[in-house]
């Protein structure tokens, strides 16, 4: 077993090559968010920012078409995933509530209001799902792929993803309001889940990187095309909005999955990633120079103040310890295997990306800004530096549980 264990280094420092990747392309973006409008102008800035917005739509489609392909369940052993499912569940509840509590306190006590705190449940979901995909990819560059802790934190990770998307549903609820055209969104959910069980892994599709990128883009017309139509007809706070989050999922999940991808895939799977991180950066509202005290009619959570980049960093600090804390949680749990391979199914949950940025822009989408916003965002480049270190550390634990 512990040469099952043994790491590839080529594979680990191609991985941490792509790590550092992520990190470097948020952090231009972030930059190009602040300085791209004060370079040419807000107003040309909002003339082309729709069109990174639809473009970052159809990376954040490919992205969640490839994290349903990793779904892969035995459906005649359904019962044996519903402990799973709550445990993950859990587990992405349990950080996200300590941000968003913690986000609450920040809040000048006259603002703690229920709209503050629908902003900040919506804001701080970004630290509820694990990064299914670098998760995967580094256990396995660290030779765990045949350990319980890989398989068990490939059912966790897919599930709290999942989950994350479903909350979407009543944090839209909270954020505009039941609506009949709501109604028409919970229908189509319940569609797609039963869709995606009853199909799983059912349909022969091309899974080339393109044709994932041509599915992509597809979804992200249709639905976009609807949210058009509908505000045509209804108006904008009365049109029919559907994430993209849950159809592409879906559909990854209803692909026949194969195992081999050719290098040509990986690597284009990997700059649409780096796209991805680049253009959640660039979504970033102004928040450099900014006096929020002045802006703070935009939302509730922009009353927040002034805060210093000391402030900051201490706030990302404290988020980043809370997010992983809450990520702890299967510790408690499966309780017929030691304690030490429970902690390193825990840590290796620690692991954050593309979903939780894809959450971050989803609020941006809803007009949500501020100090707390750039603490999110910078709360996921820290996840994402320390991961090599979190995956280093399940690798010892790992080791450490075979010895015992």
């Amino acid at each position: 077993m512990k040469n099952q264990i043994t790491c590839n280094s080529n594979a680990a420092g191609l991985l941490m090559k792509k790590i550092i990747l992520f990190s470097v392309f948020l952090l231009i973006g972030l930059a190009g968010s602040q300085i791209l409008p004060i370079l040419i102008g807000p107003e040309h800035f909002a003339h082309i920012k729709p069109f990174f917005d639809i473009m970052l739509y159809v990376c954040l489609a490919y992205i969640m078409i490839n994290v349903g392909r990793e779904f892969e369940l035995d459906k005649t052993q359904w019962r044996s995933y519903t402990e799973d499912y709550f445990i993950a569940m859990a587990t992405a509840a349990v950080p996200w509530l300590l941000i968003c509590g913690y986000f609450i306190l920040l809040m000048p006590a006259e603002y703690r209001s229920w709209d503050t705190w629908k902003e900040t449940l919506l804001l701080s979901r970004f630290a509820a799902p694990t990064s299914a995909g670098i998760l995967f990819t580094m256990l396995a560059a660290a030779g765990l792929k045949k350990s319980w802790i890989y398989g068990k934190t490939k059912v966790l990770a897919i599930f709290d993803d999942l989950d994350t998307i479903l909350l979407m549903i009543p944090l839209q609820v909270f954020m505009i309001g039941m609506k009949w055209q709501l109604g028409v969104v919970v229908i189509f959910v319940f569609f797609c889940l039963y869709f995606g069980w009853t199909k799983l892994n059912r349909f022969r599709m091309s899974q080339t990187w393109s044709a994932i990128l041509g599915y992509a883009t597809i979804l992200v017309f249709i639905f976009q095309g609807i949210y058009v139509i509908t505000a045509e007809l209804f108006g904008h706070d009365s049109a029919i909005h559907i994430e993209i989050l849950l159809p592409a999922f879906i559909l990854g999940m209803v692909m026949r999955t194969h195992e081999h991808h050719s290098h040509a895939d990986e690597k284009a799977s990997s700059a649409i990633s780096y796209m991805f991180m680049l253009l959640v950066g660039l979504s970033a509202p102004l928040f450099v120079g900014v006096d929020f005290s002045a802006t703070a009619g935009d939302c509730m959570i922009g009353k927040v103040g002034d805060m210093s980049w000391g402030e900051i960093a201490l706030h990302v600090l404290v988020t980043t310890a809370l997010s992983n804390i809450g990520k702890l949680l299967p510790v408690f749990f499966y309780r017929d295997r030691s304690i030490t391979e429970r902690l390193a199914l825990s840590i290796g949950m620690f692991t954050r990306g593309e979903v939780g940025a894809g959450i971050v822009f989803i609020a941006i989408g809803y007009g949500l800004g501020g100090p707390l916003l750039a603490i999110s965002l910078l709360t996921i480049l820290t996840n994402l530096i320390l991961t090599g270190f979190f995956v280093l550390i399940v690798k010892k634990l790992a080791l450490k549980a075979e010895k015992e």
